[in-house]
């Protein structure tokens, strides 16, 4: 490959960017981080702010293209390198289902888990995109239990997003620990890319923590 098809990813230590990290290294992608420091508000800076103005993470730059949003990324990634297998491809009968799953992180996963965090009240199920909590949740955790993976056999990139999704949720104790998602959890966690990844993030939290404190 060339030096062109190298991805740039915008991360934060222990953010939502760590799983499109683990993203990277499933695909086997090539890839250089501009590391950030979220504590130090580095992500609300100009130099970042030039970058993606929502001042968040994850964003990347591929071929002098930004992408942001996490479905985005996921989709763009596992697309752009196939040669991983992480994404059905068109023409797939797996591609509709993959679509589903990563959209419906954010739609109503995402949402819902940080009404729930921040306890606010959602509203009438109505006017609310995911319902309601516990509806939202059980259709996730059916899918599961059928699993091992979120398309059954098959390891896709949906499954990092919701891997990494459900082991920060889980871990704070906003979704509840089902036997469906404790196994999933672990499964995922088990994966060399995530143990890779954790030990990077932990070295970069590590040494940003010393930085603050001289």
């Amino acid at each position: 490959m060339s030096h062109a098809d190298t991805v740039t990813l915008y991360h934060g230590p222990s953010t939502r960017s760590t799983g499109v990290l683990v993203l990277l290294e499933e695909l086997g992608a090539p890839y250089r981080l501009e590391v950030l420091n979220l504590k130090s508000g580095e992500t609300r800076a100009p130099a970042f702010l030039a970058v993606n103005p929502m001042g968040k993470v994850p964003a990347l730059v591929h071929r002098g293209a930004l992408v942001t949003e996490q479905p985005a990324i996921y989709l763009y990634l596992a697309d752009e390198f196939p040669a991983a297998g992480l994404a059905p491809p068109i023409g797939d009968a797996l591609r509709g289902p993959y679509l589903r799953w990563l959209v419906y992180y954010a739609a109503s996963f995402e949402p819902a888990v940080l009404d729930r965090a921040l306890r606010r009240e959602p509203g009438p199920p109505g006017t609310v995109p995911y319902g309601d909590f516990d509806t939202m949740l059980g259709v996730v955790v059916t899918q599961l239990a059928a699993g091992p993976w979120f398309l059954g056999e098959r390891f896709t990139a949906c499954d990092v997003l919701w891997g990494s999704a459900l082991t920060w949720t889980t871990g704070f104790g906003i979704v509840p620990r089902s036997p469906p998602v404790e196994a999933y959890v672990e499964r995922f966690n088990a994966r060399p890319a995530v143990a890779k990844v954790r030990a990077l993030d932990e070295s970069l939290g590590a040494r940003q923590s010393a930085e603050q404190a001289k």
